[in-house]
């Protein structure tokens, strides 16, 4: 595994960042355990969560299992740096939250903390990220908020995720005024098929020294070989890669990416992430396996050096915005 600074912070993390949105819902407790073990014998160090992961009537499941993971001990919570999240309501789905339950008041802000503390069976959340922009709660209680946890020893920085680039800058300059340390990541949807972050959100990160952790960057498993799979073992793609084959310019530029890589003999899924492994400002992917051999591909991706050839032809199927301002400018 390779290691990187984690934006401006003195902390390394891994290349890959393990996410767990899949545990609970689609793996069960203990193989999720297993992809643990896993992922911190391959070396990955980063964990990423959310509070309402598990998702429907089981909002918690998730922080649930890595706790239950922590808690076997062989310094499991020492090896990870551990991320989570704060903003939706923690009731099930369809069911009104209680006021001030949800979102990033100063109140809820506090009592998400301590929720997540006690499931995840740990004392500190590394990172504790915002998992949205809230419109009605102003920065100066954000901050204030962060800055009596950071006192209190139970988070250590702040980040944020799909925040657009002017909040990104909003809020580390209010920080800055405060005194305050300010956002230290930024969780985008980011990948070949999607690289609109690249005209905001990641120069705002790169200026304000924000490490990037690109989700979905399989864009739903379209960039996974779908077509391939399709053709192979008569598996229909779903979300947001059936939504995006729907469109046929989209499905031909998938062809043309899948008939690339097989020309080079490579793997679509591990060159989707080893190109985001070649973005400025990058810290490393959000990679969700559902299986051990879904994390071992993943791995992979770590060591692949796709050359010069290779990323010009993936610009030219996937063409990003160009620079900004120029691209929305001119």
């Amino acid at each position: 595994m390779k290691y990187t600074q984690l934006g401006r912070t003195g902390l390394k993390v891994s290349r890959l960042t393990l996410g767990t949105m899949n545990f609970g819902p689609q793996t069960g407790e203990a193989e999720s355990h297993g992809i643990m073990d896993a992922a911190l014998g391959a070396g990955i160090n980063f964990f990423d969560t959310a509070n309402t992961y598990g998702w429907g009537e089981n909002k918690g499941r998730t922080e649930e299992i890595i706790g239950t993971w922590f808690a076997q001990g062989g310094d499991r919570r020492d090896k990870v740096v551990l991320a989570t999240k704060v903003y939706g309501n923690m009731t099930a789905d369809g069911t009104a939250p209680w006021p001030n339950h949800d979102k990033l008041s100063a109140v809820n802000i506090r009592r998400s903390v301590e929720a997540s503390l006690r499931r995840l069976q740990t004392d500190h959340i590394d990172i504790y990220q915002f998992h949205h922009i809230d419109r009605n709660t102003p920065f100066e209680e954000i901050w204030q908020a962060v800055d009596v946890l950071i006192q209190q020893g139970k988070i250590l920085y702040a980040g944020s995720s799909n925040f657009p680039g002017y909040k990104i800058a909003q809020a580390n300059e209010l920080a800055a005024r405060r005194g305050s340390y300010g956002l230290v990541t930024e969780q985008c949807l980011y990948n070949l098929a999607e690289r609109r972050a690249e005209m905001e959100v990641l120069p705002a990160a790169r200026d304000y020294g924000l490490g990037v952790i690109p989700w979905s960057p399989l864009h739903g498993g379209l960039l996974g070989g779908v077509l391939k799979k399709q053709v192979e073992g008569g598996r229909r793609a779903s979300g947001r890669a059936a939504s995006a084959l729907a469109d046929p310019a989209a499905r031909a530029q998938v062809q043309a990416y899948e008939d690339l890589l097989d020309k080079h003999g490579l793997k679509p899924g591990e060159v989707a992430l080893a190109w985001l492994l070649t973005r400025p400002g990058v810290t490393g992917p959000i990679v969700g396996p559902r299986t051990a051999d879904q994390l071992d591909s993943a791995v992979r991706a770590v060591e692949l050096d796709l050359s010069e050839d290779v990323l010009l032809s993936l610009d030219e199927i996937f063409p990003g915005p160009g620079p900004s301002p120029e691209a929305f400018a001119w």
